[in-house]
């Protein structure tokens, strides 16, 4: 995990110049002749052979009065590497993008020369990888061969490893919504605590991801504007006042670390926000709870990695959606191969949402019922293709 400067490249499309630039003056009067379909009697084909000048006065038409929508014709292949994670759980909250990211449940940490990793980090995650290969195997054994349960233990051994560890990830969106995130990240960089640690890393770690985009020439100026005055989607306030309400759509608060939250990213209908707790709280891995030592332990040694921002800091975390995309994140969620957080998480809403339908008598109670009754495989309109023969699993009470 050296500390390299984040990289930004362009995967091979129309638009790539032998430089490995963007060819942002082609993509843009492209999107100008679009912007002529709507009203143009002989179609596409006709605008084709348009002159230029025509061409770009529409551009100059569209970028400057803010009817955007045909610059997200244009989809671009990012290669991002050495990003920080945080950074890229910022990118795969806006809903309008594909990504393809290097897991960091699997990978092993390994601190090399001038490494964002710090040896303390390294230190405690080689440590816990040990404990947590004992408790399992303890426990498990007779389930898990040993290569499942090395991935597992580095699985909870990470969260002690920092919430800015780099990783790698192909994010392609439009022309239009990478210069829309460009405009939130710069508002960030504006108002950033410089006080905060998290704050002030983010912040960094921002400002050279727009170097890099500007460097591969995707940034346009009229696309920046952000004359609707948005902000980034990941970072809310005051979650505590938002109502909690589950019906044919639902809204609900809780808390959860860095590395659920991330997960629950890949559920693109629903909506999160978070926020940074007043004081500081960490998950604690269900395997050992039933050690109070090795609990007490664990707590330690997270807070003394705690200026990193450690993955395992809890975060306070808001979800809302519609009833039928919540169903789905059941179909991912509530399984044995599911990250475990996240399906202790999912499960407990689950109860909360049937509890609140039961209550209120809504023609929902009787649907949400089905789901109630253990993990994916239970449910009548899911198909399993890989049983994993696991009781606990199915029946939602895994400790690992």
């Amino acid at each position: 995990m050296e500390q390299s400067k984040i990289k930004v490249s362009i995967l091979p499309n129309q638009f790539l110049k032998s430089n490995g630039t963007f060819d942002k003056e082609s993509a843009i009067k492209l999107c100008g002749k679009i912007a002529g379909v709507c009203y143009d009697k002989e179609g596409f084909s006709h605008l084709e052979n348009e002159p230029e000048e025509k061409t770009m006065r529409r551009v100059n038409l569209t970028l400057n009065n803010g009817h955007h929508s045909v610059y997200d014709h244009i989809l671009i292949n990012f290669n991002m590497q050495n990003l920080p994670k945080i950074l890229a759980m910022v990118l795969n909250n806006e809903h309008q993008y594909t990504t393809s990211e290097k897991s960091a449940r699997y990978t092993p940490v390994i601190r090399q020369n001038n490494s964002i990793i710090t040896f303390e980090e390294e230190k405690l995650y080689n440590k816990w990888i040990e404990i947590f290969k004992t408790k399992i195997k303890t426990q498990y054994g007779n389930v898990f061969n040993d290569s499942k349960i090395q991935k597992l233990a580095q699985e909870n051994a990470r969260y002690l490893v920092t919430v800015f560890m780099p990783t790698q990830m192909i994010y392609s969106t439009s022309l239009r919504q990478i210069n829309y995130i460009a405009s939130w990240m710069q508002n960030y960089i504006k108002t950033a605590n410089m006080n905060n640690n998290f704050e002030r890393n983010l912040k960094t770690a921002m400002e050279e991801l727009l170097i890099e985009f500007d460097n591969v020439n995707v940034l346009e100026e009229g696309l920046l504007q952000n004359e609707k005055y948005r902000k980034l989607s990941l970072f809310g306030k005051n979650l505590d006042q938002k109502e909690e309400y589950f019906g044919n759509v639902y809204s609900c608060t809780y808390k959860g670390s860095f590395a659920q939250l991330a997960q629950a990213h890949r559920h693109r209908t629903l909506d999160y926000q978070m926020e940074m707790l007043s004081e500081k709280e960490y998950f604690i891995p269900p395997i050992i709870l039933d050690d109070q030592m090795l609990v007490d332990e664990w707590l330690n040694d997270i807070q003394m990695v705690s200026k990193v921002t450690p993955q395992g800091q809890l975060v306070k975390i808001n979800e809302m959606g519609k009833y039928e995309d919540f169903i789905l994140k059941c179909k991912e969620r509530l399984c044995s191969f599911a990250q475990l957080e996240i399906m202790l998480q999912t499960k407990e809403t689950l109860l909360k949402y049937k509890e609140a339908l039961e209550k209120k008598q809504s023609p929902l109670a009787k649907d949400i019922e089905k789901y109630s009754h253990g993990a994916r495989c239970t449910f009548k309109d899911f198909d399993c293709k890989s049983d994993c023969k696991f009781n606990e699993g199915k029946k939602l009470i895994r400790k690992i």
